[in-house]
């Protein structure tokens, strides 16, 4: 498996693969499965064994920023199916990485699986003990469904980004890094604030690995330093599935 020494990219795309349209399958299934079979990151997850293309993301990201090494803890926030924890996990030489979700995951090989809500205490204790230390590293990849509406999805995403934010400060240790999936536009000013006075680094970046037609870009703050609150947006609560 391609860890932080392997390679950002996936193997070299092959023939592009035609897709019929067939029995009761919708154009939009055909043209989603026909983006699934011609996508060499797709195909390179599954022939270098990770559970998502997300994995070669992160690779470009830590190749650009430096975000893992070994003996570095980390903490994975939305970590379903676990693509991102597979790269930590390799990267980390033994140190933790806490994976939390929601969902189930199947075991990884060197990484603590947390089921619950990041955002509740319970689970934020659970990775406290998990982690057995401060993090080098906190990072989400976590995004809101999609509703076909910009507006609420940004919003949407950006809560989720700004409760990452106040997971990830209290775990990290100095120097510390947080990488966190935004949308086109980039983080609000509530979270950039925050992060600019906790970080001596703040840049947004979109790795290759990430589809041109994706609106998705990540925020990525490195050089921890502390004495940053938490972003405060000042929208009110976050509307509702349309």
């Amino acid at each position: 498996m391609a860890g932080r020494g392997g390679s950002d990219g996936p193997p070299g795309r092959g023939l592009k693969q035609r897709v019929r349209t067939a029995g009761r399958r919708k154009p939009s299934s055909t043209r989603w499965l026909a983006r699934q079979l011609n996508d060499p990151y797709v195909a390179g997850a599954r022939a270098e064994g990770y559970r998502s293309r997300a994995a070669y993301k992160l690779i470009q990201l830590d190749r650009r920023f430096g975000l893992l090494g070994k003996g570095g803890r980390v903490v994975d926030l939305g970590a379903a199916p676990g693509g991102w924890s597979q790269v930590a996990a390799a990267a980390a030489g033994g140190a933790p990485v806490v994976a939390v979700d929601l969902l189930d995951m199947d075991p990884i090989d060197g990484v603590e699986i947390v089921r619950g809500d990041a955002a509740e205490a319970g689970t934020q204790r659970a990775v406290r003990r998990a982690l057995a230390g401060k993090a080098a590293l906190v990072m989400s990849d976590m995004a809101a469904p999609a509703t076909g509406h910009r507006a609420v999805d940004h919003l949407r995403t950006m809560a989720l980004a700004e409760e990452a934010y106040a997971v990830a400060a209290p775990l990290l240790e100095p120097g510390g890094a947080f990488v966190a999936k935004v949308l086109r536009g980039g983080a609000d000013d509530g979270l950039l604030n925050a992060l600019k006075a906790a970080f001596a680094r703040v840049v947004h970046a979109k790795p290759d690995a990430s589809r041109r037609d994706s609106r998705e870009i990540y925020v990525v703050a490195t050089g921890f330093r502390g004495g940053g609150r938490a972003a405060a947006s000042g929208r009110g609560p976050t509307p509702p599935l349309p």
